[in-house]
């Protein structure tokens, strides 16, 4: 296995021209990579912490800290050590830590160091990073099917819309070549539509999305299918739907508020129902709040099926503030 020569930190801007971390594995043979982490608009109430440095540069967003933590208490673990595994570099990092958030050290700082050794082995090893990612998990020779933004609403786009992101998922092509050449032809015709229905001129959301002034997630969801029509592409043929609901930002934690209605958790599964009926939606993102622990399994059992039920949100990072959540919300309901 590789033998660390050293890692550093570097604070960054992001696509968003906000601070972020990057990092860089320099290993003993000569190999150097490097990896920025990225750090979402929206994120989860129990996410692993993403240090920032609390000052008045940058609005309180700078990342010094992180970066100063991978020059130092990190590039101390791991300078002059061989790793047997990515599990084993994660596992001492994690251990350096040794908070229950990552608070110590950051998520992002310790995201950074593990990315970048990740990709510095990957081409130590003579493998595209996708196959070492793959040994680390089933052995799958084949690269994912991309989902590639088209529209975007929500904390991406000044919440126009309240879901955050629908995107196409290419179908037909197993070459990602293809895949990238059908996706570019359904977004310029998406952006020809928005120019035409609302004379909008091409500017994107957080994401890369367009982000047209619809008036609800259904007519986003038609506009999709208008744009994949006009690229002379078969809709749940040739190119599928994915989309992110972020669920979260429009509930109380008690009903969700969407489209001017309130709705129930049950109406609201029964609406992510209506959708994939009606669209030819694969995969569904955080679908429900991510404190509505008790509905996600009627989520489950509805469309699970159906269409790939994806907690991001949900799944957060530390499970400690999730547990003390549901024994909560399971007290409330008992008494």
């Amino acid at each position: 296995m590789p033998e660390i020569k050293r890692i550093s930190g570097l604070e960054i801007l992001d696509s968003r021209g906000r601070p972020t971390v990057k990092a860089t594995c320099e290993l003993a043979s000569g190999v150097v990579a490097q990896a920025s982490v990225p750090s979402g608009a929206s994120t989860g109430a129990a996410e692993a912490l993403e240090l920032r440095d609390r000052e008045p540069r940058y609005r309180g967003l700078g990342c010094r800290k992180a970066a100063a933590n991978l020059t130092g208490a990190i590039n101390d673990l791991v300078s002059g050590r061989e790793f047997s595994s990515q599990a084993e570099f994660d596992a001492a990092l994690i251990a350096l830590d040794g908070t229950t958030n990552k608070g110590r050290l950051g998520a992002n700082a310790i995201l950074g160091a593990s990315l970048a050794f990740a990709r510095a082995a990957a081409f130590e090893a003579g493998e595209p990073l996708y196959r070492y990612f793959s040994s680390l998990l089933r052995g799958e020779e084949r690269i994912s099917r991309p989902t590639i933004n088209l529209f975007s609403g929500g904390k991406h786009a000044g919440g126009q819309v309240e879901i955050q992101d629908v995107l196409v998922m290419p179908q037909t092509p197993d070459d990602l070549d293809g895949a990238l050449a059908m996706t570019a032809e359904i977004y310029a015709c998406a952006a020809e539509l928005c120019a035409e229905r609302y004379g909008m001129r091409l500017l994107r959301a957080d994401e890369g999305g367009l982000a047209p002034p619809v008036a609800s997630p259904e007519a986003i969801f038609d506009l999709a299918m208008d744009a994949i029509s006009r690229a002379g592409l078969e809709a749940g043929k040739e190119v599928a739907l994915a989309v992110d609901v972020a669920a979260s930002h429009f509930s109380d934690g008690e009903r969700y508020s969407l489209g001017g209605q309130q709705l129930s958790p049950n109406e609201m599964i029964q609406r992510l129902k209506y959708w994939v009926d009606s669209y030819p939606i694969v995969s569904l993102e955080d679908g429900l709040a991510e404190s509505d622990w008790l509905n996600w399994p009627k989520l489950k059992q509805v469309l699970g099926d159906r269409a790939l039920i994806v907690g991001d949100d949900f799944l957060c990072t530390n499970l400690r503030v999730f547990s003390g959540r549901l024994r909560q919300k399971q007290r409330t309901r008992c008494c």
